[in-house]
């Protein structure tokens, strides 16, 4: 089972003091970028949280954001009195105001307020590991939705490329035979007499060099792997874009060697349905 690497989880845990909410998106990358917006209080587990999402997201575009709000009677947040104090003498030595007037806007001002920085309290976060593990739980089944969106696609999409092999395999005997015939008209044309055991021998070679058999086999045996690596257990978006570099490589050497429009019609047919599979895989995971 594929997933796919966009997704959205988010959790919410009230606390008697303390709103927590934890937010993760997620787009396609190739390696894992997580991007951690978070309160400066809360950096020093910047890390930890990281290895906990980097475990269960393994790759995508991350961004990850902790909030904590304050709903209680506690805060951390004090007037600064002395700060507002000069702030306020400066301000009504410059222009005429009411002390309520000049208050506002000293409050304004920088350094106007302090915080002092209180260590983490464990109960809170435990809470802030809780909300991560069950927002990674929503975001995962959110890619596991996605991936199985894609899983059908490609599986159609597949189908549709074993469905135009088959035609290019019915097709094969006549394209050889008008191979042939296009080089005995050749050679009649030349008017010319032409050694029956040396045309023979140039015509084994040149059918030889345009012959498919090997590229036909190794398209269905990278048709049926990719089938096989997009039911397994584990979501492996690398493997499946390496088999589809395969499949790209024998459609092409196919294409090249047909040497007949109605194949290589069928060839631009192919090529299509492989172009849509590998636009969709830059979003497996």
């Amino acid at each position: 089972m594929i997933q796919s690497m966009t997704g959205f989880g988010k959790h919410v845990i009230q606390l008697p003091s303390k709103k927590i909410t934890v937010e993760l998106k997620s787009l396609n990358s190739k390696n894992l970028d997580l991007n951690a917006r978070m309160p400066s209080a809360y950096r020093e587990k910047e890390l930890e949280l990281r290895k906990i999402i980097a475990s269960s997201l393994v790759r995508g575009k991350v961004d990850f954001g902790l909030y904590v709000e304050t709903t209680g009677g506690e805060t951390s947040a004090q007037i600064n009195e002395e700060v507002v104090t000069t702030y306020m003498k400066q301000l009504g030595a410059i222009a005429e105001g009411d002390d309520l007037r000049l208050l506002e806007m000293a409050l304004r001002m920088p350094d106007a307020m302090k915080t002092e920085r209180e260590d983490i309290d464990e109960k809170e976060y435990k809470a802030i590991q809780l909300a991560l593990k069950e927002a990674l739980s929503e975001i995962n089944i959110f890619r596991s939705e996605e991936g199985n969106v894609l899983e059908k696609d490609f599986i159609d999409r597949i189908k549709n490329l074993e469905g135009l092999l088959a035609k290019v395999i019915e097709m094969d005997p006549d394209r050889q035979a008008d191979v042939r015939e296009r080089l005995d008209k050749a050679v009649a044309d030349i008017k010319a007499d032409v050694d029956a055991n040396r045309f023979e021998q140039e015509l084994i070679y040149y059918l030889e060099k345009y012959d498919i058999t090997e590229e036909k086999v190794r398209l269905a045996n990278h048709l049926d792997y990719f089938d096989k690596t997009l039911k397994s257990d584990d979501s492996n978006g690398k493997k499946l874009g390496f088999i589809s570099q395969e499949i790209g490589r024998e459609i092409n050497t196919i294409g090249s060697k047909a040497n007949y429009a109605p194949m290589q019609q069928l060839v631009v047919q192919m090529k299509d349905e492989l172009e849509k599979i590998k636009e969709q895989m830059l979003n497996v995971l």
